[in-house]
């Protein structure tokens, strides 16, 4: 194992010694940051959703933004916004940064506001950039959105546009932890209260970079792409399975930024498996995370109980494996 590798599994190991029971999410939010990509994560209160990012930021030593998204907060609360300012005697319009000048940016129950402070993010989200008054500002080089959300069926929620779910490079679905990991939870809950949980790992954050280099560096077979594009094509064209429901439960498909980011994702897998190269195995591990969110089911599916997630396994089972 390599140094970067070395140093990108004691981040992993330390963020998850802060959160027990949900390993597949501390492994998504890693395969982000190595992508660069965003995270929307779903769940229940109390499924360590806040409690992961700031693990996270806590080992990386990085500065994290937290903005607790309500109805009646302002896209300027989120961005930042010019104020007067009186600078050597002079008044002037000097730009004060909002939350998202973070390395990590945590949008807690981001679908608490409307649409109009969601899109706000956007820009950030797509371009790692923003514009306020006419002007743009980079964000910082080391950026990710962690955004967070209570389940849509509850009440006082509006559900994020589709522009800005596509936006997300992965989706998490978050549930509450068995009865072992409860008590493992309990226990560690304790050991911070009496400062007994010793020393925490630091992993330099130009490690993020170097993994990133490494990433693009895992070659993916003309086969495994074409298995990729087949999985994405399955979301447009259902009806070409005439033996399945799946014409029956999509409304509408996935975006080619869905292929693009089913790829990064992939080869970030790889990568993670110890591996210079993708294989099947590495795409169906995150497919199910990259698409969950960019599917549309149709009224039928819906009412039925389908889920996106079986969906997905249904494709799974209909496209051929190279």
């Amino acid at each position: 194992m390599n140094q970067t590798r070395q140093s990108i599994s004691q981040l992993t190991s330390q963020v998850e010694s802060s959160v027990i029971g949900q390993k597949h999410m501390v492994e998504t939010l890693i395969i982000a940051l190595l992508t660069n990509g965003n995270v929307l994560l779903e769940g229940l209160p109390g499924t360590a959703k806040t409690r992961s990012i700031k693990a996270l930021a806590e080992a990386l030593t990085v500065d994290l933004g937290r903005v607790q998204f309500t109805p009646d907060l302002l896209p300027s609360d989120v961005t930042g916004t010019e104020v007067y300012q009186e600078i050597d005697g002079k008044p002037c319009l000097t730009f004060q940064q909002g939350p998202v000048f973070n390395n990590l940016l945590l949008a807690d129950e981001i679908n608490r506001s409307p649409a109009k402070v969601q899109a706000a993010l956007l820009e950030a989200m797509e371009e790692r950039q923003i514009t306020v008054a006419g002007k743009t500002y980079k964000l910082p080089e080391l950026f990710m959105v962690l955004a967070t959300q209570n389940p849509v069926e509850q009440e006082g929620t509006y559900p994020l546009p589709e522009a800005q779910m596509d936006r997300f490079l992965m989706k998490i679905n978050l549930d509450y932890p068995d009865a072992e990991s409860e008590a493992q939870i309990i226990k560690l809950v304790r050991g911070e209260e009496m400062a007994s949980n010793g020393e925490q790992i630091k992993v330099d954050p130009q490690v993020i970079f170097a993994a990133r280099d490494e990433v693009r560096q895992v070659h993916c077979s003309d086969a495994v792409l074409d298995y990729m594009v087949s999985i994405i094509i399955a979301t447009r064209q259902p009806q070409q399975y005439v033996d399945s429901p799946l014409a029956n439960w999509l409304a509408v498909g996935s975006s080619p930024r869905a292929s693009i980011a089913l790829d990064k994702s992939a080869r970030a897998m790889a990568w993670l498996n110890g591996k210079d190269f993708v294989d099947p195995d590495d795409v169906r591990q995150i497919v199910h995370a990259v698409l969950r969110h960019r599917l549309v089911l149709s009224y039928d599916a819906l009412a039925d109980g389908i889920t996106a997630d079986m969906v997905i396994d249904e494709i799974l089972k209909q496209v051929a494996v190279v």
